[in-house]
């Protein structure tokens, strides 16, 4: 078992990076092009080259250096802007919210005064109307100005709906304008974390649940997973240290399916090598695909579990046979 994470968008490249998520955080690994140390000073490694041949390359190349750095350093500059300006636009949506519940809630409490003063005006009525007539000339001047004041109530309350009207109004404006402001910004690099689950005798895969939550995804959600997809004959569950895998909800699923769970050596992902090999397959199997979304990533993952299952696998002990076909023999024995 093993956890892997790939770009939530993807296009064609020669290579998807290699992603670590044990520590907690995602740490990606260098491409070729940043691991190779450049610097202008190497010029001076050409011996062929005379002196003012050398200096005159090494200011040639010190500068298109410097510029380089600082279109590079402009470009993180305006992502680490984009990154800012969508954090403080989440929070004003958010203020948003948190404004429309307190309006919610206030307006409860003055629909709740209307309701009852609509009830103490029924009252007043009914009791006017069971006064005789004398009783009710006597009452005249009393009813006159609960007259008044119920009409002004009326008044008020029109008046308090046509406000809410237009608050209503505001409210959607600014979460239309503040959705625009949105999808105006440069989309921010994310991941999707893949669980891997490999039957280390068959080579079978026995499942890849996807998670949008990428670097976010907790032990609950692999657990959740996990529950689905393992066989209930399991005995030894192997995986790295990671966080995910050390956490209380994990180790509550080991001892309600009464499994071992077998950690690898730290440092030693060879220890754990079907599950590493088969992420390298996963990824060199989607360096050549596409997709936009997770959905779309969902459809790659199902298309390649069935190619990966049903097709040859040269590291099981009878060749020519995939890893569904060996293990509906070894269910047979």
């Amino acid at each position: 078992m093993d956890l892997c994470f790939v770009p939530a968008e993807h296009e064609v490249r020669e290579k998807i990076p290699a992603v670590s998520g044990s520590s907690g955080r995602l740490v990606v690994e260098r491409t070729q092009a940043e691991a190779k140390q450049e610097w202008p000073g190497r010029i001076f490694e050409d011996e062929q080259l005379s002196y003012e041949e050398a200096m005159l390359k090494f200011v040639a190349a010190s500068q298109a250096k410097e510029a380089s750095s600082q279109a590079e350093s402009q470009v993180q500059t305006k992502l680490t802007s984009g990154q800012q300006t969508k954090r403080l636009l989440k929070k004003e949506e958010e203020q948003l919210r948190t404004d429309r519940r307190q309006v919610r809630e206030q307006r409860k409490l003055e629909d709740s005064a209307w309701q009852q003063a609509r009830r103490n005006r029924k009252q007043q009525e009914q009791a006017y109307r069971s006064l005789d007539q004398s009783q009710r000339r006597a009452q005249r001047p009393v009813k006159q100005a609960q007259d008044a004041q119920w009409q002004m109530m009326r008044d008020q309350r029109r008046a308090l709906v046509e406000k809410r009207d237009q608050q209503d109004r505001e409210w959607r404006q600014k979460c239309n304008a503040l959705r625009e402001r949105l999808s105006e910004l440069p989309m921010v690099n994310s991941w999707i974390a893949i669980l891997v689950i490999v039957d280390n005798c068959t080579r079978q895969c026995l499942g890849l649940p996807l998670f949008v939550a990428g670097p976010k995804v907790t032990a609950e959600m692999i657990v959740e997973a996990l529950q689905v997809l393992l066989p209930p004959d399991l005995k030894f569950l192997i995986s790295d240290r990671g966080t995910h895998f050390k956490a209380e909800a994990f180790k509550m699923l080991r001892l309600s399916e009464e499994f071992i769970h077998v950690y690898i050596a730290r440092h030693r992902p060879q220890s754990n090598g079907i599950a590493e090999r088969f992420v390298r397959t996963l990824k060199e199997w989607l360096a050549d695909k596409t997709w936009p979304d997770d959905q779309e990533l969902a459809a790659l993952l199902e298309q390649f579990l069935d190619e990966y299952n049903n097709c040859p696998h040269q590291g099981l002990p009878i060749p020519g046979l995939s890893p569904n076909e060996y293990a509906n023999r070894v269910w047979l024995m």
